[in-house]
């Protein structure tokens, strides 16, 4: 059973589209004036900013970065390369550092980890707050088949490749703790 025609289809549809666009410029409360859209921010004070922290991993250990560019997680706290410093390069991107041996953390395509004396842009990670309060890093620069490759370490405090890690997993969660 047909109601309606063309005049109805066509009312019909007007009447999603004006419900769809919502209401004009300079209507309604909370209205703006630049037609509703939010302004562009401003992240410029973050960029440069530089912290100086113990990454804790959640399976328990620190991130260290040894002498020769080693990447590997230690129990004890105070051990020297334990201590980084992480630079905010732009707006959720940092590079992060051993304070002690001056190695930058970097990881290759094939998803290693490893100390770099030059600033590189393999040293680039997007640093994310998760649920639970941890961070996780991922390389900016590297995907392995689509997904990020993730900082890690596992259960014996070796660094895991990229091409393994899921931001789900607990050994990619780090938390920064402040050094006293």
């Amino acid at each position: 059973m047909r109601r309606g025609g063309p005049a109805a289809l066509a009312a019909c549809l007007a009447g999603a589209f004006a419900v769809l666009a919502g209401p004009g410029p300079g209507s309604g409360p909370g209205s703006t004036a630049w037609g509703g859209r939010r302004p562009p921010r401003s992240y410029g004070h973050l960029e440069g900013d530089v912290r100086w922290r113990r990454l804790f991993s959640a399976t328990r250990f620190f991130l260290r970065i040894d002498g020769s560019g080693g990447v590997e997680g230690t129990r004890w706290k105070e051990r020297p390369g334990s201590i980084v410093e992480i630079r905010s390069v732009r707006v959720g991107v940092v590079a992060i550092r051993a304070v002690h041996t001056g190695f930058y953390l970097a990881m290759n395509k094939q998803g290693r980890l490893y100390g770099s004396k030059e600033f590189s842009p393999n040293c680039k990670f997007m640093e994310r707050i998760e649920e639970n309060g941890y961070n996780t890093y991922a390389a900016l620069r590297w995907r392995h088949r689509g997904r990020p490759m993730f900082l890690s370490l596992n259960s014996k405090g070796r660094p895991q490749r990229g091409g393994k890690t899921r931001r789900q997993h607990l050994s990619t969660h780090f938390l920064p703790m402040l050094v006293s």
